[in-house]
């Protein structure tokens, strides 16, 4: 039975509210045609293309296995935005992102998730040590955790660091079946004690279908944007490949995660 991608909106920026400097992406805070603000991550910036398209996979993907994520849009910037702008280097950035950006709902009043203040059960932080070993995402660690508590419930966001192996690409195999070495820097680790659980619980929810479906809705723009000479679609198989194989050798990356937690309690 074939899963119906997720529908996603778009957007059109109308007002750039301020700019984000973490980094150096420079994402920004800005109010689209709906009357809602979006932290928008801009195709013109750092990685690219690329960066967008692991954030939007990473994310799809995480609200799939159950995570809360912000709502991803897509944001139209068109050529006027931005002339106003007087810091040259945010203009040249809106310039280079004229078409389709990310956007991510804007939680106004979350606060970064601390581990030292708030301990998760060990059932949800295994789901996501697992969920960041299989996505290769090497952005969530003590020093920048990327979830966020907002009305009392945790929130994943920023999954542009995830899915490396399409900075190499042609080696998409190779990667699928690595070990994730990164994990010993997670931030949830130590706590994550049902790591062969989670296993059998995302395993089984993300489907072929659920994974093809949320690789079909990633813009063909962006897809043609990267620097691989694949058809838009033959880059979509490449994304599929990688993670449903990596599903299927799920054992190595767990294993690895379990080895890094021995080594850390």
């Amino acid at each position: 039975m074939t899963t119906v991608k997720p529908e996603i909106r778009t957007v059109q920026v109308m007002r750039y509210v301020t700019p984000l400097r973490e980094g150096g992406s420079l994402p920004a805070i800005a109010e689209a045609d709906d009357g809602f603000l979006y932290v928008v991550k801009f195709r013109g910036a750092g990685q690219g293309a690329k960066a967008l398209i692991a954030d939007f996979i990473g994310g799809e993907i995480a609200r799939a296995a159950g995570f809360k994520v912000p709502e991803i849009v897509f944001a139209n910037l068109d050529e006027a935005f931005g002339r106003t702008e007087p810091d040259e280097e945010i203009q040249d950035l809106l310039r280079a992102s004229e078409g389709l950006n990310l956007g991510l709902h804007y939680l106004s009043g979350a606060i970064t998730y601390d581990p030292a203040v708030t301990k998760l059960n060990p059932a949800k932080a295994s789901h996501i040590v697992w969920l960041d070993a299989f996505l290769t995402n090497v952005d969530r660690t003590t020093k920048n955790t990327n979830m966020l508590t907002w009305h009392n419930e945790l929130w994943l966001i920023d999954h542009g660091a995830s899915l490396y192996f399409h900075h190499s690409w042609n080696n998409w195999k190779e990667q699928s079946e690595k070990p994730f070495t990164q994990i010993k820097d997670h931030v949830l680790l130590t706590q994550a004690s049902e790591i062969e659980k989670a296993d059998k619980d995302l395993t089984a929810l993300l489907t072929i279908d659920k994974l093809r479906s949320i690789v079909e809705a990633v813009p063909e723009v962006w897809l043609n944007a990267t620097d691989n000479k694949e058809t838009a679609s033959e880059k979509r198989e490449v994304y599929v490949n990688f993670l449903t194989n990596r599903i299927k050798h799920s054992t190595i990356f767990v294993n690895e995660a379990n080895h890094a937690r021995q080594s850390l309690i």
